[in-house]
């Protein structure tokens, strides 16, 4: 009968207590294997980099180097590595950001140990797991509306100048001689803010300034 390899995971928290609990627990649980612990971020890129763990525990808030860019920074070196955030906050300035950051499931440290246990088997398994309350927020976040961008807001300073001035009715020798630039440089940024506004002459830039308030 074929022994199952036990799935490598690497613990990566500053608390070194949190680091003994998780050893201990982890350690008389069947087909996983503690292969490193890193009191910080730093030292957890080392330790992925030596052990190449199939699983890392990663605490988002640490002295130094947080979670997030360590998430990012490991993700970026070993893709096919799974990273489980373990942490006591809920907030989206640091949920966010470290999903985005490539972490594969989100835990809090009120889990109990056989539920981080059944993470670490599910991500080797290839199957997330999300805390129930951040799933809740995840949902909520993509039911939101987003608000539309508008196109001029990808004018540069000087291209919105430009359209306020042709707006005005103003030539582009007009436009050349209040902003101190050359014509062909009037009509080099006229033909990018022309792409940009989506828009096919100077008279559609006009209206489009005018409807959203660009012009006087």
């Amino acid at each position: 009968m074929e022994v199952e390899t036990p799935v490598k995971v690497l613990l990566v928290d500053d608390h070194e207590m949190v680091r003994i609990g998780l050893a201990a627990v982890l350690g008389t649980e069947e087909g996983i294997e503690v292969v490193g612990e890193a009191g910080s971020g730093e030292e957890g890129i080392r330790l992925a980099s030596e052990y190449h763990p199939d699983v890392i525990l990663m605490d988002l808030v640490m002295e130094g180097m947080d979670g997030i860019e360590t998430t990012r920074r490991i993700m970026s070196m070993y893709p096919e590595c799974k990273v489980i955030v373990l942490t006591s906050y809920l907030d989206d300035e640091k949920m966010y950001p470290v999903i985005e950051a490539g972490a594969f499931s989100y835990l809090l440290k009120t889990s109990r140990a056989s539920e981080v246990a059944e993470a670490i088997r599910a991500a080797a398994r290839g199957q997330s797991v999300l805390e129930s309350q951040v799933a809740s927020k995840m949902m909520n976040r993509f039911r939101q509306p987003q608000a539309e961008v508008p196109a001029h807001a990808e004018l540069t300073d000087r291209e919105m100048e430009v359209l306020r001035l042709l707006a005005q009715g103003k030539s582009n020798q007009d436009i050349a001689d209040e902003l101190f630039i050359g014509v062909k440089t009037v009509k080099f940024h006229i033909t990018n803010l022309l792409a940009k506004l989506g828009v096919e002459d100077r008279t559609q830039a006009a209206i489009y300034a005018y409807k959203n308030g660009l012009a006087e």
